[in-house]
């Protein structure tokens, strides 16, 4: 090794260990500056020792858990408690030893087959209540009680459906040897029609047109900001609603041509009129839904600066609101002497 090269080697070294004694100098005084800061202890962000708060916190959202399971045990026996022979075919099995829902495997395939709803509830052993069955249900039951809604705004049950639904059940419980209590298909057939003579007699839907004048047209935009101003809202079916504390809807906006309203064409859409509707049979005390309809549809044909009028575009003053009113109030007289309450679950249940 030559002279130069062990000059090289050696400035090389030095500037190396120069290099790492400085590195080492900032690191001691950086320490030294902010090392109090950092050695602190500190809580884990992440894990905090349970308080009394905590405590607190928690028997709080247990109770809330525990209050969501009530509420929807009720409204699962609420379900079981409206399945009746006014409204359904109803089929009872009675097991010999307690089973799980999965007995109900062959009804469970063919569930969304019989063009009407079906209700399948279960007896619990533990708890001695009716409490409504999916495939999932895990508990032990000691019977069930499975229903066929007779009719819906579809129509009646036809005579093949109800009849495979009958005969689905029947093996089921000749299958696990169980008592089984199945109506005469004849007899349902006859109140299925006289359900949905019935329901077809009160199935009413009341509009009340909105409509600009001379050849004016209304912009899409321009509607939403009027309607979402009263509280309505766009809702994926294309109209907009107007909803009550629980998300029912009130009454609901729509073309009169049947266009959807998208949000991405609000700004391009033109309307030649709106109609606000009232499905009479699934609101609680129709007449007075009407009634603040009514004033609803007024603001709304002001703001937009347009007109109120009937299906023959004919102006509807006060004495023609009130006329229909009258039509809204006999619809809701003939419902409840028919034993359905206008809005209750049962109602939801048959003018879906």
């Amino acid at each position: 090794m030559s002279e130069l090269q062990i000059g090289l080697l050696a400035i090389g070294i030095v500037v190396v260990a120069g290099v790492y004694g400085y590195g080492f100098w900032q690191q001691r005084q950086y320490r030294n500056k902010f090392g109090g800061t950092f050695s602190e202890q500190r809580d884990d962000v992440l894990y905090r020792p349970r308080s009394a708060e905590t405590d607190e916190q928690i028997a709080e959202e247990v109770a809330a858990l525990e209050d969501k399971e009530v509420q929807q045990a009720l409204a699962d026996d609420e379900i079981c408690g409206l399945l009746g022979a006014e409204t359904d075919y109803v089929v009872t099995i009675t097991l010999n030893s307690p089973l799980g829902s999965d007995v109900l495997a062959p009804l469970w395939a063919l569930r969304f087959d019989f063009g009407k709803s079906v209700n399948a509830c279960g007896l619990n052993t533990l708890s001695g209540h009716w409490e409504r069955l999916i495939p999932e249900s895990h508990p032990a039951y000691s019977a069930f009680k499975i229903a066929l809604q007779l009719a819906d705004r579809s129509g009646p049950v036809s005579e093949v459906r109800l009849t495979t639904f009958h005969d689905v059940l029947r093996d089921v419980a000749e299958q696990v040897q169980a008592d089984i209590v199945l109506p005469p298909v004849a007899d349902a057939l006859a109140q299925a029609q006289a359900l949905d003579d019935f329901c077809a007699g009160v199935d009413q839907m009341i509009g009340l047109n909105i409509l600009p004048g001379g050849e004016r047209l209304l912009f899409g935009s321009e509607i939403a900001k009027v309607a979402e101003q009263h509280g309505m809202q766009l809702q994926a079916d294309g109209t907009f609603h107007l909803l009550d504390a629980r998300g029912l809807t009130l009454s609901t906006l729509i073309c009169m041509d049947g266009a959807l309203f998208q949000h991405h064409t609000l700004n391009q859409m033109r309307v030649t009129g709106l109609t606000l509707l009232l499905d009479v049979p699934r609101m609680e005390n129709p007449a007075r839904c009407f009634d603040e309809m009514a004033v609803l549809a007024r603001e709304l044909a002001k703001d937009m600066r347009a007109s109120l009028v009937d299906d023959h575009r004919v102006a509807l003053g006060d004495a023609a609101i009130a006329q229909i009113r009258e039509q809204v109030a006999e619809v809701e007289s003939r419902m409840l002497a028919g034993k359905v309450v206008p809005g209750s679950a049962q109602a939801l249940r048959l003018f879906a």
